[in-house]
């Protein structure tokens, strides 16, 4: 058995934390933890964020058919887009498609917006149609960690309408839950928090590797005790508490 202490400041770090109008970033994103992808340096993410995405581009061969266009953004850039979108779009076009600063998953280094490669892309709203090799990326992101954040039928939980070019890193076991089920984060983050540290944990399959995961109350938690460990990965959720995955080793 071994002991994992937890601190509760950390519940504003992680894949998993949720950002949105009722969930504004707690904690400034270290810029030291991001890197550029190979396609454009200038693009940042979070390393673990970058390393998935650049292995499904590497996967599905699509490196000059798939373009990163937004990864990382400081509050300063958000708001200049906010600001230049309202000037340029009007108000209503900018609370459908432009979060306010520090509303934004850019501002954590854990999305990353794609486009479809041509001679013109719209930065706000790129072009990433449901079809060849974007249609493959949709698919088989969810393998690499990545769910489509925002999407039609979801509009009035997560208050952004859709955006089929807009991809959010979760961490695998995650991603294949929130498929599966055809989830949004905000109703992961809820649905988890049935599965509690000190009750009966969430056990899945994935690749013939058994992954259990559970909901940690951080005013209730100071520590958790686990055995047979492989991998612990815990994550924050930016407003009560954690989310881990284990990978057991056999006894």
């Amino acid at each position: 058995m071994k002991t994992y202490n937890l601190n509760s400041a950390d519940i504003f770090k992680g894949s998993l934390i949720l950002v949105n109008k009722m969930h504004p970033i707690n904690k400034s994103t270290d810029t030291n933890k991001l890197i550029g992808l190979n396609q454009n340096k200038n693009i940042l993410l979070e390393r673990k964020t970058a390393a998935c995405f650049m292995r499904l581009i590497n996967e599905l061969k699509c490196e000059r058919k798939i373009m990163p266009i937004s990864g990382y953004r400081s509050y300063d850039e958000q708001k200049k887009i906010y600001d230049d979108s309202l000037s340029s779009n009007g108000i209503e076009f900018t609370q459908k498609y432009v979060a306010l600063p520090d509303c934004s998953e850019h501002q954590t280094g854990l999305a990353i917006d794609v486009a479809k490669n041509s001679d013109k892309i719209n930065f706000i709203c790129p072009d990433f149609p449901n079809s060849g090799i974007c249609a493959e990326f949709n698919k088989k992101a969810s393998e690499y960690g990545f769910i489509q954040r925002y999407t039609k039928e979801k509009e009035n939980i997560t208050g952004i309408s859709c955006e089929p070019w807009h991809f959010r890193y979760v961490g695998i076991p995650h991603a294949h839950i929130i498929n599966k089920n055809n989830f949004c984060l905000e109703e992961y983050l809820i649905f988890i928090k049935e599965f509690k540290y000190q009750k009966k944990h969430l056990k899945i399959n994935i690749n013939n590797n058994e992954i259990e995961l559970f909901y940690i109350d951080c005013k209730r938690n100071e520590r958790i005790d686990l055995d047979n460990v492989d991998l612990l990965d815990i994550s924050g959720n930016n407003e009560d508490g954690f989310i881990a995955s284990v990978l057991r080793s056999g006894k």
